[in-house]
């Protein structure tokens, strides 16, 4: 979609797609808003650029495109960070399970987040009532241009489904009064299906690979209909408890992963530096761009609260900081390099830090690579570098943490560039950047194939798709990552012929380690009905390490889900349901 981009700012100049209230039943695109003048080829092409625009019309404090705040910081991966628990302190109260009243006032980034997907869904819904009224013969590109829009409505729907759970679906062509009928609380695999829906046209009426990157296809819904499949067939109930997981959605998931055409990344690193957007493992992302002639450029501050603080080199803020529990998951066996599934938060690494402001690593301790390509430590390279253009040092020092007493000192590393990037911005403290952020990659698409077999009793082929990722954190130690021995990295292969539960409990560790600080892992958790039991054991061990958690709990049956926002109950006359708990 770079190759588009010049469009965009036409586009949205034409239209000025923009809020025009609070709640989003009331938003609707403003400017020229009648069919009859827009209904022309040019102008719906304008207008499903804007679509793709919508969504990764983010920010900091109503993220779309990275779910740092709602997938790891909500989960066993991350500490919030920043200057203290009061230093936006709604995300404290997400990390501590103490969200428990709907209407209250100082949770503002949950609904925004709310509001901005359905402003994206406005948006392909609003292109879509243009397009639909244009004739075929005027339009070549109709059915082409119906598809991704859908796709890019299916994929706000499912990522609201996966935070609230219970969401109206909305679609083109609707009536105020029939938007105010579209009830929230429908069943939830009907729910699943109408999703399905969507990516399903894309799917039928997509290629396989576009020419401009960034524009939906084929293989991007195939992706998505793996995921989606996947997380349906782990049925929920009410209380959001698995009561069954369904083998033919499991199937699905299998024959959607096998029409993904893609590949690996040879280095794991690739997938978080600029240069590489796009590339082989790249399923479908959100595109940003520098230098295009606005103010601050279309980059991503999504994570802009996120860079170390006191460097020098960033602004503020130390946000999203590595939690022990997720360091200690790097370590490995020493002799057979597979990962310690049980045992590996007995022993804390890096715990120690010297008169260097460093951390040296416990002797006789073997890491998996993907350790330094995820978490900034004290004394080892950062972004693949010992020094940096112009800014010289960029070994991580235990002075770039904000708030070490409460949070640490181990950094986030995959959202960050090197502050000599050309895809680096800086608009007062806050750091943006033009790299891609990816919603799905092609190990993503083999994960969710491998969880798929392993729950069909097919271990082995699981297995063997689980060693193929290891394969390639294996080899991704090509670039400056680690500061102590050459021999710290350590990483072996499961053997065939394990159980099934065995099978999944690597395949679960796996997902960890693979996406480490990306987000996905409080959603896999409430996928696999492990929220309750995963969560308040790393609680029960974290809170003896960290005072800030000491009242920190998990709530089986309302955590696993954010409250409905109030103001839309209340818009809609009291027709939406709120999630249990709230």
């Amino acid at each position: 979609m770079k190759n588009i981009k010049k469009l965009l700012i036409g586009a949205l100049a034409a239209f000025l797609i923009v809020a025009c209230s609070k709640d989003f039943l009331e938003y609707e695109p403003e400017g020229v808003l009648s069919n009859e003048n827009v209904a022309t080829a040019e102008n719906a092409e304008a207008l499903v650029v804007a679509a793709y625009a919508g969504i990764a019309n983010d920010e900091m404090v109503g993220p779309l495109t990275h779910m740092w705040v709602f997938g790891s910081v909500r989960s066993d991966d991350a500490y919030k960070g920043g200057g203290g628990r009061a230093d936006v302190d709604i995300i404290d109260r997400y990390e501590q399970y103490n969200l428990t009243i709907a209407d209250d006032p100082s949770d503002w980034m949950g609904p925004r987040t709310w509001t901005n997907y359905y402003k994206a869904i406005s948006r392909a819904n609003f292109a879509l009532s243009v397009i639909n009224d244009i004739p075929d013969a005027d339009y070549a590109n109709k059915t082409l241009r119906q598809a991704e829009l859908r796709f890019l409505r299916a994929h706000s729907h499912f990522m609201l489904k996966l935070l609230f759970k219970k969401i109206p679906y909305i679609t083109e062509g609707l009536s105020q009064e029939e938007l105010l009928q579209i009830s929230n609380d429908v069943d939830n695999d009907a729910l699943w299906n109408t999703i399905a829906d969507d990516f399903l046209f894309a799917y039928n009426n997509l290629p396989q690979a576009q020419d401009q990157v960034g524009r939906a296809d084929k293989n991007a819904a195939a992706a998505y209909l793996a995921k989606l499949r996947l997380y349906q067939a782990y049925e929920q109930s009410d209380t959001h408890q698995i009561t069954n997981i369904n083998t033919a959605r499991l199937q699905e998931v299998i024959d959607y992963a096998d029409d993904v055409t893609a590949a690996l990344e040879a280095d794991y690193g690739n997938n978080y530096l600029d240069g590489f957007d796009n590339g082989p493992e790249s399923i479908w992302a959100a595109q940003f761009s520098i230098n295009d002639g606005t103010t601050v450029s279309r980059v991503s501050f999504v994570t802009g609260l996120n860079s170390p603080h006191g460097t020098g080199l960033y602004g503020c803020c130390g946000f999203h900081l590595a939690s022990q529990n997720m360091v200690n998951a790097f370590q490995t066996d020493a002799v057979t390099g597979l990962p310690l599934l049980d045992t590996f938060n007995n022993t804390n690494i890096f715990n120690v830090v010297d008169g260097n402001g460093e951390t040296p690593l416990t002797p006789g301790i073997t890491l998996d690579p993907r350790i330094d390509h995820t978490v900034g430590i004290p004394g080892r390279p950062f972004k693949y570098r010992h020094t940096v253009t112009v800014t010289g040092d960029m070994l991580y020092n235990f002075s770039w943490a904000r708030d070490p007493g409460v949070y640490g000192y181990f950094g986030n590393m995959k959202e960050q560039q090197a502050p000599d990037c050309s895809c680096y911005v800086k608009e007062g403290p806050f750091i943006g950047t033009s790299k891609n952020v990816d919603f799905i990659r092609y190990a993503d698409v083999l994960l969710f194939k491998a969880e798929a077999l392993i729950q069909l009793n097919q271990v082995d082929a699981g297995v063997t798709i689980i060693n193929q990722i290891r394969a390639r954190a294996a080899a991704s130690t090509q670039r400056p990552i680690d500061a102590g021995a050459s021999n710290v990295y350590n990483v072996g292969y499961y053997l065939m012929g394990m159980s099934k539960e065995d099978a999944f409990k690597a395949l679960m560790f796996e997902r960890r380690l693979e996406f480490g600080m990306e987000g996905p892992r409080f959603f896999d958790l409430v996928r696999w009905g492990m929220a309750e039991p995963v969560l308040n054991a790393y609680l029960a061990v974290e809170k003896t390490r960290k005072d800030f958690l000491a009242n920190a709990q998990f709530t089986a049956g309302r955590d696993e889900y954010y409250p409905i926002p109030q103001r839309e109950i209340d818009f809609t006359g009291g027709l939406y349901v709120q999630n249990p708990g709230y």
